[in-house]
């Protein structure tokens, strides 16, 4: 691809990347941090007359946000990283790092959904997710450049939170606003409390999330961290220079 050409189409999916993250990320926080308290207060006859005017269009920005971060964020992986040689470890070329990173990203989320169906214990199920995270960090560090990681890891994160969003959140969140407004039963009460525990997961994922993909451009070009597990995100410290 001619330079200006790829300059000016990473510059454009990476607003596009920064602006639908901000639209999902803060719909994110609004559900947890503002509307969840508000509903407690609601009479039966404000729920039946708020949610349904709320939720489907709140839902609607938060769903696209997530889908429209994921794809431009995919597309810059392609772009910036695969395309651009940039993965940072020359034990395997970068197409094949990347298409395994990304490959990673998706059965997080399957192994994630399992666990967490599976354990009862809360603290149980973040203990194991955290191991299981750490080993995959580590297991990418093998493969990928400083750099590279930092951006898989918060890449990781946002791949189990897009697919909470399409596949947990919004199909249980259509069952409980069918319910309110009538035109479906009432949901099971598992509808509510799945779309509310994932929800509250997303909440939490998205601070390593912003943490991993903002550090990973504050980091220096030439200095850049091989990853250790000593961090509480997994995360790293400086050990030695990464080859370009």
């Amino acid at each position: 691809m001619d330079p200006t050409v790829s300059e000016w189409v990473n510059l454009i999916f990476r607003w596009i990347h920064v602006l639908a993250g901000v639209m999902w990320i803060g719909h994110l926080w609004f559900f947890n941090f503002v509307n969840a308290q508000v509903a407690k207060t609601y009479t039966p006859e404000g729920k039946k007359q708020v949610l349904p005017e709320l939720m489907p269009r709140a839902l609607y920005w938060f769903r696209w946000g997530a889908a429209y971060t994921w794809v431009s964020g995919l597309l810059l992986i392609g772009i910036v990283y695969m395309a651009g040689n940039a993965m940072g470890n020359d034990r395997m070329s970068s197409n094949a790092s990347g298409g395994i990173g990304i490959v990673l990203a998706l059965v997080a989320f399957f192994v994630y959904d399992v666990l967490w169906k599976q354990l009862k214990n809360e603290t149980a199920a973040v203990v194991v997710s955290f191991v299981l995270f750490a080993i995959l960090v580590f297991a990418e560090s093998r493969f990928m450049g400083g750099r590279a990681v930092y951006l898989f890891a918060g890449a990781t994160f946002g791949t189990v939170m897009m697919i909470n969003v399409w596949m947990r959140i919004w199909p249980n969140q259509r069952k409980i606003i069918a319910g309110v407004k009538g035109t479906a039963p009432a949901p099971d009460a598992a509808v509510p409390a799945v779309a509310g525990l994932r929800s509250k997961h997303n909440t939490y994922m998205s601070v390593p999330l912003m943490f991993f993909m903002v550090s990973n451009h504050l980091l220096g070009r030439d200095q850049v961290p091989l990853f250790e597990i000593r961090h509480p995100c997994a995360c790293a410290v400086l050990k030695e220079p990464c080859r370009p």
